[in-house]
């Protein structure tokens, strides 16, 4: 599961702040990047693409690929790589985790640096060692090298849409669960622990949850501790610090549900489930929950409880040999009691 590692990647350019997109070219500049390539959502708002591409040009950093991303494909992120021109000595992807994906898998082709300009922050996936890329008609997520730069905007970031703020508090949220399902694993099955990645983990929400309002402060709280929850995934080499049971339940929506929800909103609500069957800071995650509103997001647009009956049935066999609470027992007729009777879930379902 987990490999020794002597040395690890971290980024080394790190702005969370307001305007940072502003200064874009300058941090380009001072990296020494003098031509780059960037690979940007193709829903991306029209100021956005002209406030990066103005910083570019105000610093005299040549753009010498522009690229609309319209999917997450190994496809699409090969017949990138292919295009690159000779000089580019960096890749920028700007938007959504999409474009965010690709271009970090063009980089790790390109064996060039990344930096992560992402425009919502709806999961961790801006600075982890992988990215999330369809093959055919399977998700996959494959090996990738940590991105060099993070740059988060908070003023665009607190102007996405507040379903996708909804999601990365969902997906923050996932990593008590998770680390608890880890040492779980520990206990059971001799699987590797790595004490400092899931410290880390644990202190990303400890320091969002101290004010877990949105606004500036709140984005950049957020932003930071989901960039440190990918970081704490380089130090152990493992997904394990922020993926447990909660992200099975997610994947297995993923297949069988009519109407897919974004990621970080399954796994939110998974987590609180999870952490009922964990019997472990249930309370905690319902009152987070409780007081930034997420379960208020949640029961404008209810879930499907048979869908989530199933997704439970087939959860365990989503990642074999990955040990959680739902490979300590067959789980499936305490969820079906959580759902149904469980007040802090009420509305949150539909039959």
């Amino acid at each position: 599961m987990m490999e020794s590692r002597t040395t690890i990647s971290i980024p080394s350019l790190v702005r969370i702040k307001s305007r940072a997109l502003e200064k874009l070219g300058i941090y380009c500049k001072r990296s020494e990047f003098p031509s780059v390539a960037v690979i940007s959502s193709s829903d991306i708002p029209a100021d956005i693409m002209s406030s990066a591409k103005e910083s570019l040009a105000s610093a005299n950093v040549q753009t010498s690929l522009w690229f609309n991303c319209v999917e997450a494909s190994f496809e699409q992120a090969q017949s990138i790589f292919v295009s690159l021109p000779g000089d580019v000595s960096a890749i920028i992807g700007i938007g959504g985790g999409r474009a965010l994906d690709v271009a970090k898998y063009v980089a790790f082709l390109a064996r060039l640096p990344s930096i992560a300009l992402p425009t919502s922050l709806s999961n961790d996936g801006f600075c982890s060692p992988n990215a999330s890329l369809s093959i055919g008609d399977r998700k996959r997520s494959l090996p990738a090298a940590m991105p060099f730069g993070v740059i988060i905007d908070t003023d665009i970031c607190l102007a996405a849409p507040e379903h996708l703020w909804f999601s990365g508090v969902g997906d923050l949220v996932a990593k008590l669960t998770a680390v608890r399902d880890w040492k779980l694993a520990f206990h059971a099955t001799g699987e590797p622990f790595n004490d400092f990645a899931a410290l880390l983990s644990d202190a990303t929400v400890s320091q969002f949850i101290s004010r877990p309002v949105k606004d500036l402060e709140g984005v950049r709280l957020l932003g930071t501790s989901l960039m440190l929850n990918g970081i704490a995934m380089e130090v152990c080499n493992s997904s394990r610090p922020a993926s447990g049971s909660e992200h099975l339940i997610s994947h297995a929506l993923d297949r069988i549900c009519t109407r897919p929800r974004l990621h970080g909103l399954q796994v939110g609500v998974a987590t609180y489930v999870v952490s009922r069957l964990q019997g472990y800071q249930s309370d905690i995650i319902s009152r987070l929950f409780g007081e930034c509103g997420f379960w208020n997001a949640i029961k404008s647009d209810p879930f499907s409880r048979s869908e989530w009956l199933e997704a439970a049935r087939l959860a365990p066999s989503i990642k074999n040999g990955f040990y959680t609470v739902l490979s300590s027992r067959d789980c499936v007729d305490e969820i079906h009691s959580i759902l149904e009777d469980d007040a802090v879930l009420t509305d949150c379902f539909v039959p």
